[in-house]
């Protein structure tokens, strides 16, 4: 089959990446699309993997959103025009998901964030299928309409790291605190205050900070700040803390055993929850507790061995719906 994943983030790349591996082991064809985005062609190169690039991220204002996601539509609707896909999958992308209902293809969406109402509006109602954690709450799913849900045991995460190697990486001083700024540019964090880069300069005293910067210069004196997008999954399986306002790179890093403090309302999503009570460490704090966290969990590496091998890998789960979609569209043609 001919299977096209488009990704939007960094996160999206690597999923993606793990995804389009294990299609291409089954003997699919899969086209992996992008956008021009901080997160997203140079991860990867990192990772080898070509993503096609169509369209760019323009997150300045409400136009400029609304202007890019539409010419990605047109563009990547010309892209098939001579040959369209018998399966399109994302981590919801809006235009994705609006190409592929157009050219009536198939659409296999993953999803974690409830509280990213604008692209589940924009998205699930669309999908075909839905691959979910079992975390996911129910009644959520219910609400955007999605035809078919298919819950896995564990999160979307585990893709890539169940199998990591970490890459080396030069010039980190040890003991490593990695903190990520906050998303500041998505829909959902439109008007919350970004406080990482003062939580940032109250842990020095721990350790070596490496701030991982999103979009902008942030001003702040002394403060070592990674402009250039690293591998994330790699970098926190050397940190001895991370601390981040989201969820993906403090599940990258509870994953591997690393403590990881979400002091975000942000953070409180059911995934990172989920994954906090199977023992994983991840803690969800308020931020005047930061520094008495980071003191009593700074260092501690947690053997997860067990844990992460008794999560489901959501990659299987999609490789056996493309499966199912292969059989019924042999069956139709009969």
């Amino acid at each position: 089959m001919k299977i096209w994943y488009d990704a939007c983030t960094g996160k999206h790349v690597r999923y993606g990446t793990a995804i389009a591996k294990a299609l291409r082991q089954q003997g699919h064809q899969v086209i992996l699309t992008t956008r021009e985005h901080p997160d997203t062609l140079a991860l990867a190169r990192t990772l080898n993997e070509e993503f096609i690039p169509v369209g760019k991220y323009r997150p300045a204002t409400l136009f400029t959103r609304l202007d890019a996601s539409m010419r990605r539509i047109l563009k990547l609707s010309e892209m098939f025009k001579s040959s369209i896909p018998d399966v399109a999958i994302s981590h919801q992308s809006v235009e994705l998901c609006r190409v592929a209902f157009g050219l009536n293809i198939p659409i296999i969406l993953t999803a974690d964030t409830p509280h990213a109402t604008a692209v589940n509006r924009l998205t699930l109602p669309f999908a075909s299928t839905l691959v979910v954690s079992e975390a996911i709450p129910r009644q959520f799913l219910k609400n955007y309409c999605a035809q078919d849900v298919v819950p896995f045991k564990g999160v979307d995460e585990v893709a890539w790291i169940k199998n990591l190697k970490p890459t080396k990486i030069s010039d980190l001083r040890k003991p490593l605190i990695v903190v990520r700024q906050m998303e500041t540019k998505a829909a959902y964090a439109l008007g919350e205050a970004d406080f990482t880069a003062d939580i940032a300069k109250k842990i020095e005293v721990l350790g070596n900070v490496l701030f991982i910067q999103r979009y902008y210069a942030l001003g702040k004196e002394g403060l070592p700040v990674k402009k250039e997008i690293v591998d994330s999954a790699s970098l926190v399986a050397h940190a001895d803390l991370v601390v981040t306002v989201g969820g993906t790179i403090a599940r990258e890093a509870a994953l591997q055993g690393v403590p990881s403090l979400v002091i975000s309302k942000l953070g409180r999503t059911p995934v990172n929850t989920y994954l906090a009570r199977k023992g994983f460490p991840l803690f969800m704090i308020n931020p005047r507790e930061v520094l008495s966290y980071a003191k009593k969990y700074i260092g501690k590496r947690f053997d997860v061995k067990t844990k992460l091998a008794m999560l489901e890998n959501p990659v299987d789960v999609i490789q056996r719906v493309v499966a199912e979609s292969q059989n019924t569209s042999q069956t139709l043609q009969k």
